[in-house]
């Protein structure tokens, strides 16, 4: 009975049968009163034993199964996943002893292939451009996001605040025989602290926390306690960080293998310093990545794609044998083999497969010349190769570092920038002998160098004959070189290492068939050598024959080249040489002076020693007796003087002829720590008479053997034709201070001279042309292609053969790769050889100028339905079942539209023509313009593709600059001239606000021209590394500003300033039926009456003030009252006042219904994400279209635009009406505005996930649930913030829009975008694929958004930047008040208090979700998975309702009022989680307190009302009864002006706005905060101090609790900043 039943409704039980017997045993009903039961029930009822009983089920139709238990190591992949597949099939004639699945099982088994390629085979190149991006990415916003949160958080290893993870780490230290406080990877400390090695991407290892960082240490060091010790910096390991650290094992059973890809797991490889992509997790599980039509997909969503599925040769192994088992029974029947395998092999033998098409031959047509004076030209480019190189791991990705100053080790040549070296978090350098170097970045320019090597580089290279046969006569041809003269090599890539270039040349059977040969030039640095010694820089061949890994007896492992040659700089004999075989002889070496081991400087201590004599001893005692009996037991144990190791190494070399290298002499250990294997590293130093030597230890990266001792001429172990000789295995470095040790056996390494061996560039009969100034759509051309060529180019496209031209399908289809391929062998490094020697007709450089595109005459850019196919319509319809609205298009519509799309014209074409044997590829840039255009126009009205102009660039994708990611910034306007305006009384601008209204002034008088853009990128199929950009653009009038000036600095009293200048033009364009005179301020609801009293306080040129709280205040106002209105104010949640939305509909279509009224969505919208984890990093992964899969999620997107069709749809008919002067309540929207203020603007870009229907129902029965505040869909409805076309918004203006906030939160593009939108429809580049359309997409279209879309290139994403920055410079200003605040002192005060050991019980069993030995008081929010269904929010409102946290606020109060009795306190709180209700139930119990608390059923106009009581003096007997102390929700912290009679403002409780996970914003939740705060401390504030106090609760014992992790994070400076945007 398998512990998980597949049993299908209607199945009918008959009984069972216990194992060994064939009787069948009937089946008793559990409770004869119980219609129905459960299998589970049904089992335990009749006592069946699961393990042993077959349960037999009566059906019409018979199947048998068969099980396999199957592992991904079996079928050639690097990965260990047990997975157990069941085959499952009708058997012929109702036969239950078939026997087909054996045969199944046997097709399956003889279909494995054991691993044959380490993990690294199977990851990206680093410099690929998804790891680029991924590592721009972590330097952008979302990881300085997740680094921000990493930087707040206090020390781990703190056993009073840590959580449960802490007990995994020390326990794995402790079994590890580690020091506790050993960190030698990363030197981890509280707050963010770390120094990494070198080789480690900082970017990634700044998102990681201290747990994993701790990890990282046990894990290294747990590779040294092996007594075969390896160094993780240089030996090949897997570790998923993901992982509690006593649970991951540091290495799998097998070298080069991974544990089990899973959902959520980080796989980390140390050796590499980096992560897995999610990308490369799929191709660990054999999916072909670059096949797969993927869209914008996150990197954790292709994770978990990997983690999700099944490893793709096991299933394709099981599919196939699944077919083929019938045919294999019918044969084996037929033969005489009593085994199945027998039989399988047979087949195998008599059928064999198809031989390869061989593209040997013995004579290749063309010209050949000796590469002689090629390696004299690289020779003469190395000093060149070295400065234009890697100099920091920053650069490994493509990468050029901002910084022109490095940092480079005397001793070990290590480099980093200084950029990435800083005392908080960076590189190790202490360890290391440093010295400074500038490169400038002309110097140091990676492009400059790369297309010089590519006009130099031939295309194909070939081997002369004689010298291929010279190498194979050595040793019968050890290297199996043998034919290698027959193949061409062609140029496969350059790319660039650290301190050198590499050319990799590949020979391939059938031509574009696996490779069966390297060749490989570096120029550059050829040895590694310290900075005393003569550098040895040039340029080197190797030749290298892969056929031991393709023929049997197979060759596992790295393969070492058979041949080189090298021509150093200023040098002109070059010598080819092969290595020899290797002689013995013996060295004596003896040690003096003592320094630690390596696994002493990692902090082992003896436990790990005597760990290993117990396991020899106990569980591996018989293996350990083998492993002596052959000598290996220094495989087993470690050394007696293991943790010592000699500071000088005297080595007495009498063992070589005079014509070899003596390797004898004094070498003395250097400390770089990282830089070589186990940190050991002895140098013999350069004299005249002797070169510099190096004593190391190389590793086995692969880890399929012990690390060896070695001597070579270069400080890296990895040039392996620097090493001179070689030790036993079994000697270690402790062994030179024994006397019985000394004595060592060496294999010393030699080389023969090649005399005849000669590497040729070949010639080809291709030639390339690239017509320069014609106006075709060629763009380059490959002629002189063999038939061969032709048909293998056209074989998917024309099967026949019969067409003579050919257009080639390279962008979309199953086939596609297979053609890309052969053009990429056949014409890539041609045409980028061609391009670097003569150019192509559009310029490739870097700094070209834009190249513009006519209109062209039969339609618009933008407007083309050809290129651009409009996606189906969908309409609405009412589901009488669900009762619901859904979306639906006609019938076939989207299949058509795919259709349509894969017939629309491309951007490259490549063309195949026979009868000339050449293939042309075309370029249209057109095609981009039309796609570039239609983002800039799409959606925006008619008439706008006029204004647009096209132009385009070429560009080469890798020599592409990375965005400067730098924070936004808001300037002041200290340099514009003033501009007054008349206040009442004495009142006046300050000269700051004079500037700021010049700047808003000149925005609404249509002044400030901007250049709005969109760019599209269509990259070019292949490896040519081409994409063609084209850039849309069009000048536009700025129709709106953001005042951002600092809390308290006066933006209101500008805003009538902006009122005031324009008010005599508004009331003269005032004009019936809907043209007001009036400005619509649009505010919270708190600040309608702060708005009116200040206009009131400031002028009396706007007597017509209109307030409309809700729709109760709108209905006694007339339409003449709106059109001869000054100032209308109203709140922005107006669309969720009770009947607002019902007027609307009565007027617009005159029903009455409930029914057509549409519903404001409940929910808040979707959320942006804005750190790196959960998209970049695995975290709580984000759905890959949106959560598009799941119903709740799509059934809210339909409910959000389905209220948005019908809100608008009203909206139209609703201006087409015709109202008389006097009719009263006519909708805001029906009326046009002279300009419109919307105060606090961020609250409606600012999303947060607010559970608003879950709140209603707590809220009727207790105060345990959400309160509602705000609903910022509503706002955001009502302001039109996603309708492109300005005209169609709800809110209509003449002149211009402004919005008003001190905390703007610009912290990422989208939000930029956003703003720019919602302020006059200012386009910035990125806007029609902004994130905020997921709110209320259809599941189809949200698919297409991701399918369709391109990935923002680097190009595109460094617009985007510059462009939001370019905004906010023209629209926005930020000045601060410091003459305002002049006296006035902020005094912030943190009062702890600690809660009791009740409380404390209380507080860890709130922890809803979190598993019993995880819960704790040093619990963080992030450790909420609300994926896995934790619940925060019960844990949360658990906190703010401590009766300690209740008792400490009304201390403080009693405490303030000691001081003075007639003060007014203001505390804040978070409503979300009824944190406001706790506070007043505190203050309201303590009878000499109390407070005023807004009621939930209090209107808009009582809510003001209760304000102004703390707002004014007391004056009346009445107004001094009333409560000292005003209670208010986080929600109501903006804009209030509370200064006048409050100094004193508590801080009831940290504010958190989030699930847990990711979920949440610190920018935002700081930024509130600060608003809060900004109610007093403002201008206006009598008093000399103001007092802010943040309540902190502790544990019994004084341990950290959330409060402390909050307070911190809140306060986090870099936090504040990124929330004020200030450049100052």
């Amino acid at each position: 009975v398998p512990a998980e039943y597949g049993v299908r409704c209607g199945a009918t039980v008959s009984g069972y049968t216990k194992k060994g017997s064939e009787v069948t045993f009937g089946i008793k009903w559990p409770n004869k009163s119980k219609k129905s039961c459960t299998l589970d029930e049904l089992i335990k009822h009749n006592g069946i034993d699961r393990k042993t009983a077959t349960l037999l089920l009566e059906s019409d139709v018979v199947y048998c199964t068969k099980y396999l238990p199957v592992d991904t190591k079996k079928f050639g992949l690097p990965q260990t996943r047990q997975r157990v597949y069941m085959f499952v099939w009708q058997p012929d004639n109702g036969n239950f002893d078939d026997d087909l699945g054996d045969y199944w099982a046997a097709i399956v088994k003889h279909l494995e292939s054991d691993v044959r390629h380490s993990l690294e085979s199977f990851i990206l190149p680093v410099d690929h451009d998804n790891i680029r991006v991924f590592r721009e990415a972590l330097n952008g916003p979302a990881g300085r996001n997740t680094n921000r949160s990493i930087n707040q958080a206090p020390d781990f290893w703190d056993e009073k605040i840590s959580n449960a993870n802490l007990k995994h780490n020390k326990i794995a230290r402790q079994k590890l025989g580690m020091e506790d406080r050993a960190r030698p990877q990363t030197q981890w400390g509280p707050f963010g602290e770390m120094q990494v090695p070198w080789h480690y991407w900082l970017e990634y290892m700044k998102c990681n926390t201290q747990r994993r960082l701790d990890m990282l240490d046990v894990l290294h060091a747990s590779s040294a306690r092996d007594a075969e010790c390896h160094d993780s910096n240089h030996s090949s390991f897997v570790w998923n960080i993901s992982q509690n650290c006593s649970r991951e094992k540091h290495r799998q059973a097998k070298a080069g293998i991974a544990s089990c890809i899973t959902p959520g797991g980080d796989p980390f490889i140390p050796n590499a310093g980096r992560t897995l992509l999610g990308c490369e997790k799929l191709l660990l599980q054999g999916i072909p990545l670059f096949r797969l039509q993927l869209g914008n997909e996150t990197e954790v969503q292709l994770g978990d794609l990997a983690g999700n599925a099944m490893s793709l040769p096991v299933v394709n192994a099981t599919i196939l044998a699944g077919i083929m088992c019938k045919q294999l029974r019918r044969e084996h029947i037929d033969s005489s083999n009593s085994d199945i395998e027998k039989t399988l092999k047979d087949v195998n033998e008599t059928k064999p497969q198809a031989q390869l098409k061989s593209a040997c031959t013995s004579k290749f047509v063309g010209e050949t010349t000796d590469t002689e004076a090629l390696f004299k030209e690289l020779a003469a480019l190395s000093k060149q190769a070295v400065e234009s190189s890697i100099w920091c791991t920053c650069e490994t990705s493509g990468k050029t570092s901002s910084s022109e100053m490095f940092l480079r080790c005397r001793e070990c040549s290590m480099s980093v920038c200084r950029d990435c070296v800083h005392v908080k978090q960076g590189y190790q350098v202490d360890s290391h002998t440093i010295t400074e170097y500038i490169l400038s970045n002309e110097v140091h320019s990676q492009e400059e160098f790369e297309m010089k090597l590519r006009s130099i580089m031939p295309a194909n290279l070939i081997l002369g004959r004689d010298g291929v046969n010279e190498i194979a006569a050595i040793n019968k041809d050890k290297y199996r070189v043998a034919g290698l003269s027959d193949y061409m090599f062609s140029l496969h890539r350059i790319k660039r290492d650290r301190r050198k270039w590499i050319a990799l040349y590949y020979a391939r059977e059938g031509r574009i068939g696996e490779t069966i040969g390297e060749f490989k030039f570096t120029i550059g640095e050829l040895e590694r050598k310290s900075e005393g010694a003569a550098a040895v820089i040039g340029v080197q061949g190797e030749l290298t024959s892969f056929f031991p890994a393709k023929k049997k007896p197979l060759c596992y492992g790295p393969i070492q080249p058979c041949a080189r040659t090298r021509l150093c700089q200023g040098e002109s004999e070059m010598t080819w040489i092969a290595k020899a075989p290797d002689t013995e002889g013996s060295l004596s070496i003896v040690g003096s002076g003592s320094t630690q081991s390596f696994r002493k400087q990692v902090g082992l201590t003896d436990i790990a020693a005597e760990a290993m004599v117990a396991n020899s001893k106990g569980p591996q005692k018989a293996h350990f007796k083998a492993a002596k009996a052959r000598g290996e037991s220094r495989r087993w144990h470690y050394a007696d003087n293991w943790k010592v190791w000699p500071k000088e190494l005297i080595i007495d070399d009498g063992r070589m002829d005079d014509s070899d290298v003596n390797v004898g002499g004094t070498y003395i250990r250097v400390g770089c720590l990282h830089t070589f294997n186990q940190n050991a590293c002895w140098i013999r130093k350069e004299t005249d008479s002797s070169p510099e030597l190096y004593f190391l230890i190389k590793p086995d990266v692969s880890r399929n053997g012990p690390d060896s001792c070695i001597i070579s001429s270069s400080s890296c172990y990895g040039d392996i034709s620097s090493i001179l000789a070689t030790l036993p295995w079994e000697w270690q470095p402790c062994d030179a201070l024994k006397e019985e040790l000394q004595n060592v056996k060496v294999a010393t390494h030699s080389t023969l001279e090649l005399k005849h061996m000669k590497c040729l560039a070949l010639k080809t009969n291709f030639s390339v042309e690239a017509p320069k100034e014609d106006d075709s759509a060629v763009l380059i051309k490959m002629n002189g292609l063999s038939t061969t060529d032709i048909d293998d180019l056209c074989s998917r496209d024309d099967e026949s053969g019969s067409k003579n031209v050919v257009a080639l399908n390279v962008h979309r289809g199953a086939k596609v790769q297979q053609t890309v391929r052969r053009y990429n062998h056949l014409c890539a490094a041609p045409f980028l050889k061609h391009a670097a020697e003569q150019g192509v007709k559009y310029d490739l450089k870097l700094d070209s100028t834009w190249m513009s595109i006519q209109q062209p005459g039969n339609v618009f850019f933008g407007r083309c339905q050809r290129t651009i196919p409009p996606r189906p319509e969908e309409r609405w319809i009412y589901d009488d079942e669900r009762k619901e609205w859904v979306r639906t298009s006609e019938i076939m519509a989207s299949r058509e539209y795919f259709s349509t799309l894969q017939s629309a014209p491309q951007c490259f074409e490549f063309v195949a023509d026979r009868k000339e044997g050449s293939l042309t590829v075309k370029c249209n840039p057109k095609v981009a313009a039309h796609h570039a255009a239609f983002g800039l126009i799409e959606g925006r009205g008619e008439g706008m593709e006029r204004d647009v102009s096209l132009s385009f660039r070429l560009l080469s994708i890798s020599q592409q600059k990375d965005p400067v990611l730098r924070r936004f910034l808001l300037h002041n306007c200290r340099e514009l001239d003033e501009t007054s305006v008349e206040l009442k009384g004495n009142f006046d601008l300050y000269e700051r606000q004079k500037k700021a209204l010049t700047k808003m002034l000149n925005i609404e008088g249509g002044n400030v021209d901007f250049e709005e853009i969109e760019m599209s990128e269509q990259p070019m199929p292949g490896s040519t590394g081409w994409s063609l950009v084209a850039k849309a653009k069009r000048t536009s009038q700025l129709k709106g500003g953001v005042i951002a000036d600092a809390i308290g600095s006066g933006k209101t009293v500008i805003s009538i300033a902006i009122i005031l200048k324009g008010i005599a033009a508004a009331r003269k364009r005032s004009k019936f039926p809907r043209k007001s005179s009036a400005t619509l301020v649009v505010v919270p609801p708190a600040l309608i009456s702060q708005w009116r009293d200040e206009i009131k306080k400031f002028t009396d040129e706007l007597p017509n003030v209109l307030c409309i709280y809700d729709d109760s205040s709108l209905k006694s106002i007339t339409v003449e009252m709106m059109l001869e209105a000054d100032v209308v104010i109203c709140p922005v949640d107006l669309l969720e006042a009770k009947n607002y939305m019902a007027r609307v509909t009565r007027l617009a279509t005159g029903s009455t219904k409930e029914f057509d009224v549409p519903k404001v969505p409940s929910n808040t919208g979707q959320v942006e994400k804005s750190g790196a984890q959960g998209v970049w990093i695995p975290a709580s992964s984000q759905d890959p279209y949106g959560g598009a899969n799941n119903a709740n999620n799509q059934k809210r997107r339909n409910e959000a635009a389905y209220f948005t069709y019908l809100y608008h749809d009203y909206i139209s008919k609703l201006r087409q009406k015709s109202f008389k002067g006097h009719e009263k309540g006519i909708p805001i929207e029906y009326f046009e505005w002279e300009r419109v203020f919307v105060d606090e603007i961020h609250e409606c870009l600012c999303t947060t996930k607010d559970e608003l229907s879950e709140a209603k129902k707590n809220n009727s029965n207790d105060k345990s649930g959400f309160h509602r505040e705000k609903n910022r869909r509503a706002g955001r409805e009502f302001l039109g913030i996603t309708t492109k076309d300005i005209a169609r918004r709800p809110l209509v203006f003449r002149t211009a829009i402004f919005g008003l906030t001190a905390t703007p939160l610009l912290d990422s593009t989208n939000r930029v975008i956003e703003l720019a939108n919602l302020m006059g429809n200012a386009y910035v580049i990125g806007l029609s694929s902004h994130w905020r359309r997921l709110e209320r997409e259809s599941g189809r279209d949200i698919f297409l958004s991701n399918f369709l879309e391109p990935k923002q290139s680097r190009e595109i994403r460094k617009n985007i930047y510059a462009k939001c920055q370019d905004y906010l410079d023209f629209a926005c200003c930020k000045n601060k008040n410091e003459e305002d605040m002049e006296g006035i002192e902020l005094v912030e005060e943190v009062s702890a208090i600690r809660m009791s050991e009740d409380e404390g019980e209380l507080y860890k069993s709130s922890q809803s979700g979190i598993s019993p030995d995880s819960k704790g008081f040093g619990i963080k929010a992030e450790d909420f998975d609300p994926t896995a269904g934790h619940d925060i929010s019960r844990f949360l409102r658990q906190n703010a309702r401590l009766a300690s946290r209740g008792k400490k606020l009304v201390q403080l109060c009693k405490q303030i009022l000691e001081g003075d009795e007639h003060t007014k306190i203001v505390v804040f709180a978070d409503g979300r989680i009824s944190a406001g209700h706790a506070a007043a139930d505190f203050l309201r119990n303590e009878e000499s307190l109390g407070c005023t608390f807004f009621d939930e059923n209090d209107s808009v106009e009582e809510q003001n009302k209760k304000l102004a009581w703390y707002q004014y003096a007391d004056v009346t007997a009445e107004d001094k009864k009333r409560p000292r102390v005003l209670v208010l929700n986080f929600a109501h912290a903006a804009g209030l002006n509370l200064q006048a009679e409050c100094n004193n403002l508590i801080l009831f409780s940290p504010l958190y706005i989030g699930d847990g996970g990711t979920t949440s914003d610190p920018v935002a939740d700081a930024s509130t905060e600060l608003q809060a705060i900004g109610r007093v401390f403002r201008p206006g504030q009598p008093k000399s101090k103001v007092n802010v106090y943040r309540i902190h609760v502790q544990g019994p014992n004084g341990e950290e609790c959330l409060d402390g992790q909050l307070i911190r994070r809140n306060t986090d400076e870099e936090t504040i900043q990124m929330a004020v945007n200030a450049d100052d």
